[in-house]
């Protein structure tokens, strides 16, 4: 059993904003896949999928950013999946934009989401597929700078990404996270183009009372 995490904010204002390229990711990944709808669990949007025999399940937190980990503990503590079995996928400003990075585990590296989930699972040896945002421009405040959709040129390279990202993770699935790092950690291709395929959204962000980045 297999749980991809997608990190990002609830609600129709976040929806493709820099901050929730993880959300992108596994709304992508369940489209390909034929994933069921959503329902709501652990604190979070959750669908399952059978893909060669393994059961792979999706969870995209609904508690917003920093306090991503309590959706993350609840859905691992009732599967009782191990942590390497885990995958999350989020941005990250360190990472120029488009740019994929897989690791075996590591610190969240100023990511909050991130270190909320490893406060809460009380380890970092868990895979993560980083997914490049960019640096913000000039002096704007970094908490600015995630909740801002990307210029229409970085949305076609991101968008071609979000593809390349879905690959990687059928291939940590059926071949092993060694396998998928030596394909997603490859140098950043400059001049890709971006497919006609719009993935249909089958986690949907939903609207929600809190803010947090």
């Amino acid at each position: 059993m297999k749980l991809i995490v997608g990190l990002g904010n609830p609600g129709s204002r976040y929806h493709l904003t820099r901050h929730n390229v993880g959300f992108d990711v596994i709304n992508a990944f369940a489209d390909r896949h034929f994933f069921s709808p959503c329902r709501t669990r652990f604190d979070g949007l959750v669908t399952d999928h059978s893909i060669d025999g393994e059961k792979v399940i999706l969870l995209a937190p609904q508690t917003f950013m920093n306090a991503s980990g309590r959706s993350v503990q609840q859905c691992l503590d009732f599967f009782q999946i191990d942590r390497s079995d885990v995958l999350v996928v989020l941005d990250d400003m360190n990472l120029e934009t488009a740019r994929q990075r897989l690791r075996a585990s590591g610190s969240a590296g100023g990511q909050k989401g991130l270190a909320d989930i490893i406060r809460h699972l009380g380890g970092q040896d868990f895979a993560r597929l980083r997914i490049g945002i960019g640096r913000p421009p000039g002096r704007m405040d970094a908490s600015s700078y995630v909740l801002q959709r990307f210029t229409d040129d970085e949305r076609t390279e991101i968008d071609v990404t979000i593809q390349e990202a879905v690959a990687g993770l059928e291939m940590w699935i059926r071949e092993g996270l060694d396998a998928a790092m030596n394909v997603v950690n490859q140098p950043l291709v400059t001049d890709k183009t971006a497919t006609d395929r719009t993935p249909k959204k089958k986690l949907k962000d939903q609207d929600a009372s809190d803010e947090s980045t």
